[in-house]
């Protein structure tokens, strides 16, 4: 027998500027009729009062929306503002769903197949018999929705109602596009970058937040039990069932939580449009989940209070919950699975192809396959890849220090030099030393560094790398395990792919002039390791085996999972402890869980001398080229907090590295060349006032203060520039575990 079929339509009342979705009524004793008003959101600020002989026996607030209880002589008198009206209470039709396993969903735009297959499958799987089905679209625009929908009932054994109840007035947020607009996708990519269409409550993420206790006294009060989840939305068998249903279990325990994943095609065929089937992939990476309910109305409290995502006042068990999977390419359609989730995070789930291919017949677009990585791990050979302009007077400790580790390789892009550096590098070429390449930022329209990086990928020296980092002539790898080499380090992180290696930010030492002096001699006050503040204090670069898990280089680390290949990750932070999946796709900096700084840190000289400071922001940077390296930079990365000097027991192997280099006539020429380069440029700034009074700024007693008080810092301060710290703070005397912040008003340019 084909299921019963309503379509009920629900029209709004007003009170002035105030929208009644609807009002129900509950009971009717002695003359006085009692009921729910439930008011839209966006209503006047000033609350609806009772007016006449109603009284408010009852308020809820459900988010932005307002439901009052109202007692009276019917029909209910209110006020809202200057305006006052009688409102109209609609009869329950509990009858409908009486006794029924029902799923309360929502429509917003999916297709009468959609919903016909979302109907067989919880009526197959989960003994549903009724549906409730709120319809969002406008008035008179679903017409051939619920002529299909009522045609397909027929083929459905076991179903015994649907209800479709759709409103006169919209149900979604006010301040949000169309739901399918990937910006309304959760995992969405690029949001930043997307341009929002305008809002759209007819389609806008649900905002009408009462609509379920609404739903409750007007339509499932009765129902034998009530899941919530959304025509997008299917239930999944879990692997313990036998013949209980989520609805028998409603039945026993009051209510069910329901638990839901995000799941994703990996591609939807060209010329069709998405299916449950064609759903194979979920997110590896992500174990936040969609909470939802099944209650059994009878069995619960009347007190309780039906929300989204939870019924308030009702104890539930987590550990009982029911899973389902939301099908993300029916939420929003007409867009690239690339458009709604970083594809690498995606992988196949056996479970969801099952689903396709048992259930719906259906063979879904697979993941391509690849092979696991072959390690061979005799191969250790580290190449770096690096960018300069102007760093002439700093290459050859840069490189001394490193080949004196274990660095075998160095391939430098270069652009714009002024001073020397390319020069130094083509020499340094000629010598076996490094290989050089000029920067192709210019033809690529990139940015230095990135231009640099995907060149890079091309070069047989990262080709056959056994283990690459991109890292910059300021950076030193410090190891503090065994010997102080990359082969000890290696020997301790025993079978680890990729180790991150956490900034140390060194300040100044309060050091103004240049000298022609190993940077790690004469650098070595620095921030604590547990500085938190500022965002890049705890930054990292990664070095990594070139081993394919991995699309392309990238600054901090490589970019581009393969997600097929992410059980193959063995990503270990500076202390050796495994990292989180979560970091696997785009972190960038450590946090409090996963900084670790004992087996080896970065140690970052990212300002040196005030007097180089100078050539620092003249010359730009490579990375982020449109902001200046000017007083708020300085502020951030100048930390003469403590003292490390673990990177010195490098120096006797540094010097010896140095003066072997060094006894190269052509080396040793260029080497001073370019210090005299950098000595004239300090000089030719200096003789300008702009920098002549950055350069007092940055020498002065209050900066010099400022760099020894940067962990009592909040993170604001750091946005807004040394300017918003107030002179007694810095100058008089304060308790050693102080606290300082600014609201971001303060907040000023880099």
């Amino acid at each position: 027998m084909q299921a019963a079929f309503h379509h009920i339509q629900i029209a709004h009342q007003r009170v002035g500027d105030a929208v009644v979705l609807n009002a129900v009524a509950t009971a009717k004793r002695g003359g006085v009729s009692k009921g729910w008003v439930f008011f839209a959101a966006g209503r006047d600020e000033q609350a609806p009062e009772p007016a006449g002989d109603t009284k408010f026996t009852q308020r809820r607030t459900l988010g932005a929306t307002l439901a009052v209880q109202t007692a009276s002589p019917e029909p209910p008198e209110v006020v809202c503002g200057d305006h006052s009206g009688t409102i109209h209470l609609s009869a329950a039709q509990h009858r409908l769903l009486k006794g029924q396993n029902t799923a309360l969903a929502f429509r917003n735009g999916q297709t009468a197949e959609i919903t016909l297959d979302w109907l067989k499958w919880h009526v197959t799987h989960h003994g549903m018999t009724a549906a409730l089905i709120v319809d969002r679209a406008k008035p008179g625009e679903n017409d051939a929705y619920l002529a299909q929908l009522r045609d397909g009932l027929s083929a459905i054994t076991g179903l015994k109602t649907v209800v479709v109840v759709q409103f006169d007035h919209p149900l979604g947020r006010h301040d949000l596009p169309s739901e399918m607009h990937p910006f309304c996708a959760p995992d969405a990519p690029g949001k930043d970058r997307m341009e929002i269409p305008e809002a759209d409550p007819w389609t806008a993420p649900l905002g009408e937040l009462g609509i379920f206790e609404l739903l409750r006294h007007r339509f499932l009060a009765k129902a034998r039990a009530v899941a919530q989840i959304d025509l997008t939305d299917l239930l999944l068998i879990k692997d313990d069932a036998q013949d209980e249903t989520v609805f028998d279990r409603a039945q026993q325990s009051g209510v069910v939580p329901l638990v839901g994943q995000h799941v994703y095609p990996w591609r939807v065929r060209s010329g069709q449009t998405a299916h449950f089937a064609d759903h194979a992939c979920r997110q590896f990476d992500k174990d936040t989940t969609r909470d939802r309910w099944c209650v059994a109305p009878e069995k619960v409290s009347k007190n309780t209070v039906w929300r989204f995502v939870r019924i308030v006042g009702a104890v539930t068990d987590r550990a009982a919950a029911q899973p389902f999977a939301r099908f993300m390419g029916l939420r929003h359609p007409g867009h690239s699975v690339s458009q709604i989730v970083p594809k690498s995070s995606l992988i196949e789930d056996m479970r969801l192809l099952s689903i396709a291919q048992d259930h719906f017949a259906h063979d879904p677009v697979r993941m391509p396959t690849l092979a696991a990585p072959v390690v061979d791990t005799t191969k250790n050979a580290v190449t770096i890849i690096t960018t300069m302009k102007n760093e002439g007077p700093f290459i050859l400790e840069w490189i001394a220090y490193h080949r004196a580790i274990g660095v075998e390789n160095f391939l430098v892009y270069t652009n714009d030099c002024t001073d020397g550096t390319d020069d130094f590098h083509d020499l340094l070429q000629a010598k076996g030393i490094v290989q050089h390449r000029q920067n192709p930022y210019r033809d690529s329209g990139m940015k230095p560094q990135h231009a640099a990086l995907q060149a890079g990928e091309q070069e047989d020296v990262i080709k056959n790398a056994g283990w690459v980092i991109c890292m910059d002539v300021d950076e030193f790898i410090n190891v503090k395990t065994g010997d102080g080499t990359l082969a000890a380090l290696f020997d301790a992180t025993g079978d680890a792919n990729m180790i991150s290696l956490t900034w140390r930010l060194f300040g100044n030492s309060d050091v103004h002039a240049f000298e022609d002096r190993p940077i790690l001699e004469t650098f070595t006050k620095c921030a604590p390791e547990m500085a938190r503040k500022p965002h890049q204090a705890w930054g990292f670069k990664t070095l990594f085996r070139n081993i394919g898990l991995y699309k392309k280089l990238g600054v901090h680390r490589p970019k581009g999972l393969n997600p097929q290949l992410w059980q193959d990750i063995k990503w270990v932070n500076g202390s050796g402890h495994p990292m989180p999946k979560d970091t696997y796709r785009n972190a960038w900096r450590s946090t409090q869980s996963t900084v670790g700084y004992d087996l080896v840190s970065l140690n970052h000289y990212a300002v040196r001398s005030a007097e180089s400071f100078l050539v620092k922001r003249d010359r730009g940077r490579v990375n982020h080229v449109d902001r200046d390296q000017g007083l708020n930079y300085w502020f951030r990365m100048n930390h003469n907090v403590t003292q490390d000097t673990s990177i010195q027991r490098i120096l006797p192997a540094l010097r010896a590295e140095m003066d072997r280099l060094l006894q190269d006539p052509e080396i040793a020429a260029m080497h001073r060349r370019c210090v005299t380069a950098h000595r004239e440029k300090i000089n030719a700034l200096k003789a300008t006032p702009s920098y002549a009074d950055f350069y007092e700024t940055l020498t002065s007693d209050r900066m010099q203060r400022l760099s020894k008080l940067l962990p009592n810092f909040g993170a604001n301060v750091f946005l807004a520039g040394p300017d918003v710290v107030p002179d007694h703070m810095i100058f008089e005397d304060q308790p050693g575990d102080f606290f300082f912040t600014v609201g971001l008003e303060n907040e000023a340019a880099e």
